[in-house]
């Protein structure tokens, strides 16, 4: 009996052997240099990595404190058109993550979509942006990941999804058709800050796989200013990602350099917040950004032409000094108006300026104005929150509206949201609201 016992324990360790010593042997050819590794972790909070490779936090039990879960570790759910898929873990344990990975593997899973063995990775990793990183900036992220992160032993969940979108090989057909190839290069006709900013934009932060539109092969349609479409707006997960260019309706045209900054540091800028996704990026990534690189994305950002105008603001409205008028002495019949002094305007007030530091204006507001209401419904839904900052102000929630109020009207009082204070957007349909919920039960 003893006998075998100690065959199977040498059985056991003879066969992990190979394991360790590869996972030894990939960890030791990455650089243990402390800036080195300090510098990919930078890198890594510029990719906001942990974002969608740490899994949301677990409730053990009805009415416990949610429990944090282990960064890297992969296992966040993320919708897409054709299912769930379920981020990886990216820890260096030599089993479940990416220990056994050698430099050479790990850059070309983050440029080309492909880990060892020829897997496919789906592309809601971002690879079309990450394939513009740098050499130097691979290596630094390299070595952060094998030497700065700690190793999690445990598999991160299976994607699968239905027939055909299953058959990973297929996309060796996108990848050829839509992921561009080759690392960033600078633009010599301008200065060193833009071609930082659109460096860090274009590749790191992704910026253009949630608001750039995505084509019928869920392909982006562009990944750089030279694309008409880039950074215009994109629906993700029922979301929709305001338009970034220079439009002064739906877009950045009237946020100057130093109120997309504040916003990017603070979740606070030019009486703007950030929603859905962009709450966490704000949290786990932009806030951490040194200010010459938030500068610098900054004014690539301003420097994008006004490109899908939807919507305008005219500040200066007769018809808005008549509402807002109305609207405190309650002396206002149009559908939506009582709805809104009811639910909304506590926190929006009743000129929609909200109130700076904690409550976004809605006068102005580019998501307002956006082509897409989406994003305002699923908001009135779930209700949401401002992110938590090491220097911006207390975080605020917004409260759901769900068990509040009917499709119907969510439908009136956004659509009077979008066409009050000077706003000018497309009104809301009960077929709008309910659609997005009914997804969201899904």
């Amino acid at each position: 009996m003893k006998r075998d016992v100690l065959n199977a324990l040498r059985f056991a360790i003879a066969a992990a052997c190979p394991l360790t010593l590869a996972a030894t042997a990939n960890a030791a050819s990455a650089s243990t240099d402390a800036a080195q590794v300090a510098r990919g972790a930078y890198l890594a909070k510029a990719a906001d990595c942990a974002g969608c490779h740490t899994a949301a936090p677990r409730v053990p039990h009805p009415g416990a404190a949610p429990e944090a879960t282990p960064p890297f570790a992969g296992g966040l759910g993320m919708g897409s058109p054709f299912g769930t898929i379920y981020t990886s873990n990216i820890t260096p344990d030599p089993q479940y993550g990416i220990g056994r990975y050698s430099y050479d593997d790990f850059a070309r899973a983050l440029r080309e979509g492909i880990a060892p063995g020829n897997k496919r990775l789906y592309p809601a990793m971002p690879y079309p942006s990450f394939a513009k990183i740098t050499d130097d900036d691979m290596h630094a992220l390299y070595a952060y990941f094998m030497h700065g992160v700690q190793p999690v032993a445990a598999p991160a969940p299976q994607t699968r999804l239905p027939f055909p979108f299953n058959q990973r090989w297929v996309l060796m057909f996108w990848d050829w058709a839509f992921a561009p190839k080759g690392q960033f290069k600078a633009d010599a006709k301008r200065d060193a800050q833009w071609n930082r900013g659109a460096y860090l934009v274009q590749s790191l932060g992704h910026c253009g796989a949630c608001h750039t539109p995505r084509g019928p092969a869920y392909e982006e349609r562009g990944y750089d200013e030279s694309a008409s479409a880039y950074l215009t707006g994109g629906t993700n997960d029922h979301w929709f990602a305001p338009n970034l260019s220079a439009d002064p309706g739906s877009g950045l045209g009237r946020s100057s350099a130093t109120d997309i900054v504040e916003f990017l540091r603070n979740g606070h800028g030019g009486g703007l917040i950030p929603f859905g996704s962009m709450v966490q990026v704000v949290e786990d990534s932009t806030q951490y950004l040194n200010d010459d690189d938030l500068a610098a994305i900054a004014a690539y950002l301003k420097s994008l032409p006004p490109r899908a105008p939807s919507g305008y603001f005219n500040a200066r409205s007769a018809a808005a000094q008549q509402t807002v008028r109305a609207l405190k002495t309650g002396d206002v019949e149009r559908p939506g108006a009582g709805i809104y002094a009811s639910y909304c305007a506590r926190c929006h007030q009743m000129d929609g300026a909200g109130v700076p530091n904690k409550y976004p204006r809605l006068a102005g507001n580019p998501a307002v104005l956006s082509a897409s209401s989406a994003s305002l419904v699923r908001l009135l839904v779930e209700g949401g929150g401002s992110p938590h900052t090491v220097s911006g102000p207390e975080p605020r929630k917004m409260p759901s509206f769900a068990g509040k109020l009917t499709d119907t009207e969510m439908a009136r009082v956004l659509t009077f949201v979008r066409t009050t204070w000077g706003n000018a957007a497309g009104p809301v349909t009960r077929n709008d609201v309910s659609s997005v919920r009914g997804a969201l039960r899904k």
